[in-house]
């Protein structure tokens, strides 16, 4: 009597290890990433004694050290629930992990449109969110890097739509002469033009600028004749010159051509030593964007389209999952 012979099949899994630690190695990244902004901006709300004094955070929104620990919080949850979940192959984490790409990209989305539709409200609340800026530029280090980052190096400018604006701080309005203030009259050093062969930075440069009759002096005492037109210093505002950016760039994304640059830097210093950006950050913020309007659509796009990968991996991940805990069933 012949034995028959019962042979048993190798079981396949049906779950992908590329797709798995595809998954995996990309959300350690942003999980480490996110753990870094986020302890950045703890480290920065504790060097100024925030925890302790949280009545100074009177516009939190506003705090740079408020949005790094937001975004590096944000940035966190959603690397550890992609890591972990592809890592332990939990379905309910991989779905959180797909569900909050989904909402962060439908959010952008919606910004995106909202800011096109509602574009002069949203100029309106940066033009208070800067003039907030200038008001307490002495008192939180954290947004006074932040102006000067802005008009020194991003935009080239000075105030909202121009130096004036800085007629709204106290230590640098004109009235402050009465007291004794030596910024009276003039504008952070940020506001300075510094020649390309510069080495040691001048931060005095911006003392009495705004003052009636200063270029006047400045050139008398280098034995000059006086010049006469356009000032010293940036009038453009940086809220103008960041719409110009994207304008600029607007324009290319349409004709194809990719000859714009990000920031331009101008041929200064060649007539004295204090040259101010009399350009105000709000022009300059709308040159700035319309001129650089095809890097921010790339990176919309590109940051759109991971999300969607992300997506569609954390879902046939799931998928996987569930059809090998089929066959155990």
């Amino acid at each position: 009597m012949a034995v028959q012979q019962k042979y048993r099949r190798e079981e396949v899994s049906e779950v992908s290890c590329c797709l798995k630690y595809i998954i995996f190695s990309f959300n350690v990244l942003f999980w480490m990433f996110g753990l870094s902004v986020m302890a950045v901006g703890v480290w920065a709300w504790t060097e100024k004694n925030a925890f302790n004094n949280l009545s100074k955070l009177t516009h939190l929104a506003l705090d740079p050290a408020f949005a790094l620990i937001l975004i590096g919080g944000i940035t966190f949850i959603i690397g550890f629930t992609g890591c972990i979940g592809a890592l332990r192959e939990n379905t309910c984490l991989l779905g959180s992990y797909a569900v909050l790409l989904a909402v962060i990209l439908i959010l952008e989305l919606t910004a995106g449109v909202l800011t096109f539709v509602f574009k002069d409200s949203i100029k309106s609340q940066a033009t208070e969110g800067l003039q907030t800026f200038i008001v307490h530029y002495r008192e939180d280090p954290d947004q006074q890097n932040l102006i000067d980052w802005i008009q020194e190096d991003w935009l080239q400018c000075c105030g909202i739509k121009g130096p004036e604006d800085w007629d709204l701080n106290n230590y640098f309005n004109c009235s402050s002469q009465k007291v004794g203030s030596r910024e009276a009259c003039g504008v952070p050093f940020s506001c300075c033009k510094r020649k390309l062969n510069e080495i040691v930075e001048n931060k005095q440069c911006g003392y009495d600028v705004r003052k009636e009759g200063f270029y006047a002096e400045k050139w008398t005492s280098l034995n000059l004749p006086t010049q006469t037109g356009e000032r010293n210093i940036y009038e453009r505002g940086c809220m103008r010159a960041a719409e110009e950016w994207v304008e600029d760039n607007f324009i290319g994304v349409l004709t194809t051509v990719m000859t714009v640059t990000i920031l331009q830097t101008d041929d200064v210093g060649k007539r004295v030593d204090l040259i101010i950006n009399e350009k105000g950050c709000l022009q300059s913020g709308e040159e700035w964007l319309e001129r650089n309007m095809l890097f921010i659509a790339t990176v919309c796009l590109i940051s759109a389209f991971c999300k969607i990968l992300g997506i569609c991996f954390a879902q046939n991940l799931r998928a996987d999952i569930f059809a090998q805990k089929g066959k155990w069933h």
